[in-house]
């Protein structure tokens, strides 16, 4: 299943010419750009040097890059938490792996601003507050229904009530001064995060801060280390994108486009840094497998178990599994082919609870 970011912004911070950006799209922007009810979409494929090395020594039928989803939603306005956000809007960022949040830092007098001035870390604290006010909403009217509640029930069911009432009136503390979930999430037991599970708060998301810059400004960090500086934490990162030049860039031929950004000091597409940014910020890595019929990238979380990599690819896999032949990837160019890494002795066997390495490729053994 493709990671889901959802990206999210203020109205008119230019989130859907990110979107664009990223996605390699021509979805509308402006006044007519997603709505609440039909968010704009788009499965990319990770860029990987690595897969595409492997694919010119093993010359497969196929190339199979990962996947990431983007997701753009509908522009936040101030104030939309206190009014309710629509079950629809919720639901999409509720499914998130994570939120982009697109921050306006560009100027452009052609393009007014809800607040009248563009001021990034003004718009970053508005943003948060909704959604902190979004979580706090639900875990009141939550915790309202299990008050009205506990008293009718008894034994098992009871004792599980007043277990995620003392968990939520825990978050609901936190939010109450401020704090995000996602800065004491981590510090809950499992069985806690099993009972918050379903109610996929916004604040508990890790959070790519985004700023969407003008071409003035590309090379100009400090706007990024300010941002770092207030808002930064755990499970946020922040960087910056030039939007709407990443998105002309995106509509060039790969000659052309290599042109202007080297004419504007790009190193680096943002396709490619925000896929990374989000990666690292979710945790995640890829692994490889290899052949004549193709060769695939498989995302997992860094410190996976050679088991949950083969589930993955097919839970039969993993509930047969013997054991994982793997070689590392730098292994692998240096041979040049499995025959050679195989004479090497570089290919090793490996058993369940082998943690798999970033790059390794992997064939898995198993019982059908």
């Amino acid at each position: 299943m493709a990671t889901k970011l959802v990206i999210i912004g203020l109205p008119s911070s230019g989130k859907t010419t990110v979107f664009n950006a990223l996605t390699r799209s021509e979805a509308q922007t402006g006044t007519f750009g997603a709505s609440a009810d039909e968010p704009n979409l788009a499965t990319v494929k990770v860029p990987d040097e690595r897969l595409d090395k492997l694919t010119e020594i093993f010359k497969p039928q196929r190339k199979v890059p990962a996947d990431v989803q983007y997701l753009d939603v509908a522009g936040i306005a101030k104030g939309i938490a206190e009014k309710g956000m629509s079950g629809q809007l919720l639901g999409h960022l509720a499914q998130a792996d994570a939120l982009v949040h697109v921050v306006r830092a560009f100027e452009d007098p052609n393009v007014p601003h809800p607040e009248e001035t563009v001021d990034p870390m003004r718009d970053i604290e508005t943003l948060n507050m909704e959604l902190l006010f979004s979580d706090l909403g639900i875990i009141e009217k939550r915790l309202q229904r299990i008050e009205a509640q506990i008293g009718k029930t008894r034994g098992k069911e009871r004792d599980e009530l007043e277990r995620e009432q003392r968990v939520l009136s825990q978050l609901k503390e936190y939010l109450e001064a401020d704090v995000p979930l996602r800065e004491h999430y981590d510090e809950l037991e499992e069985d806690d995060k099993r009972i918050l599970r379903g109610f996929g708060f916004l604040t508990a998301k890790p959070l790519l801060i985004l700023l969407n810059i003008g071409d003035s400004q590309i090379g100009d960090e400090s706007l990024v280390d300010e941002a770092r500086s207030r808002f930064g934490g755990r499970n946020v990162a922040v960087h910056a994108l030039a939007g709407k030049i990443e998105m002309e860039i995106g509509q060039l031929d790969e000659e052309d486009a290599a042109a202007f950004m080297e004419d504007l000091g790009i190193t680096e597409s943002g396709l490619d840094r925000v896929i990374a940014a989000s990666f690292d910020l979710l945790g995640l890595m890829a692994f490889f497998t290899v052949g004549e019929d193709e060769c695939r990238a498989w995302t997992i979380r860094r410190g996976a178990d050679a088991v949950e990599a083969a589930s993955a690819i097919h839970t039969d896999i993993a509930r047969g599994f013997i054991r994982a032949e793997v070689v590392s990837y730098d292994d692998m160019i240096e041979a040049g082919s499995m025959a050679e890494v195989r004479k090497a002795g570089k290919l090793r066997r490996e058993g369940k609870t082998y943690e798999v390495q970033s790059g390794d490729i992997i064939n898995f053994l198993f019982n059908v």
